[in-house]
């Protein structure tokens, strides 16, 4: 990507553009303005349809320092590994539109099943970065990581079956301050992503690389 005639990767730029609002943030509560910014930036069902944009607007506020490293932490590590399989633009893809579908599960939800109450708002990219992780689930399904507080290493896809057996019952009950509506909704998002990439891998393979036979 290019901008302003200098190469940025899009990864980098997003995790800048991230801690950038994040300083806004900060610089909001020193000056007392911090209700401006979450009234009219953070996902609220109960006023999205006088306020549209914070469907997206909502992806890039953060509730603390430790909530804005946790989400690009995790989004660098795995957004490098699915860039490199479906390239940047996918990898964008995947963010931005993983990212307003977790928002409209919000919505749907809160609305459908006052999951949460609609007056309550949503903010975070964690939606945003449980579709990029949904994309690698169906692309490096055993890819091994390390996930507190178990001591031992476990493949993607069982962590994403424990997980969704996690946020299922925290919803069923208090939802503990954590939007797991919308990070489900990223999930699935994203695997529905990771579907359609893996598709066109499996196309590519068989046009260009043809079965022999001997």
């Amino acid at each position: 990507m290019r901008i302003l005639g200098n190469n940025v990767r899009a990864l980098e730029l997003i995790i800048a553009l991230n801690a950038l609002i994040f300083v806004i943030e900060v610089f909001a509560i020193s000056t007392g303005s911090t209700g401006f910014i979450f009234k009219n930036f953070a996902l609220t069902p109960a006023s999205i349809m006088q306020e549209p944009w914070t469907i997206i607007t909502s992806m890039f506020l953060h509730a603390d320092a430790w909530h804005l490293f946790f989400n690009m932490f995790v989004l660098y590590f795995f957004g490098m590994y699915l860039e490199r399989l479906v390239g940047e633009n996918n990898l964008l893809k995947t963010y931005f539109l993983g990212g307003i579908l977790a928002g409209i599960a919000y919505l749907f939800t809160s609305f459908a099943f006052n999951i949460p109450p609609p007056h309550i708002s949503a903010i975070g990219a964690s939606g945003a970065v449980f579709a990029v992780m949904g994309a690698l689930v169906v692309l490096r399904p055993r890819l091994a990581l390390f996930v507190f507080p178990f001591p031992f290493p476990m493949p993607l896809y069982v962590w994403t079956i424990i997980y969704t057996f996690m946020a299922l019952t925290d919803m069923m009950t208090s939802m503990g301050g954590v939007a797991h509506n919308a990070h489900l909704g990223g999930l699935i998002a994203g695997i529905y992503f990771g579907m359609q990439f893996k598709k066109k891998m499996i196309t590519y393979v068989q046009e260009y690389y043809p079965r022999r036979y001997f």
